[in-house]
């Protein structure tokens, strides 16, 4: 099964989730989720984000060295997106 880019739900297509990321690790998870949800394959996502499969692999399993770029560029394709705001609780 081919997917392009045009077929990939994205935006608003499942319920909104916030989640904090503390470590690479739950970063990885939260795309596999999205990833599976989407019910893209690794490859696919690999193809779609013109990056090679081993980096999906090494951006699932939370390696702490992938390149930031890249990891943005497979969030956006992924409809996610990263914001950056003071800790809960935190002193200014």
């Amino acid at each position: 099964m081919s997917t392009t880019a045009k077929n990939i739900p994205l935006g608003n297509s499942l319920p909104p989730q916030d989640s904090v990321v503390h470590s690479a690790a739950e970063l990885g998870e939260l795309v596999r989720e999205r990833r599976r949800a989407l019910a893209l394959r690794q490859t696919e996502v690999a193809g779609l984000g013109n990056t090679g499969n081993r980096f999906i692999v090494e951006l699932e399993r939370g390696k702490p060295t992938v390149q930031l770029q890249k990891a943005l560029d497979v969030l956006s394709l992924l409809g996610l997106e990263v914001v950056v705001r003071p800790k809960t609780g935190s002193q200014p």
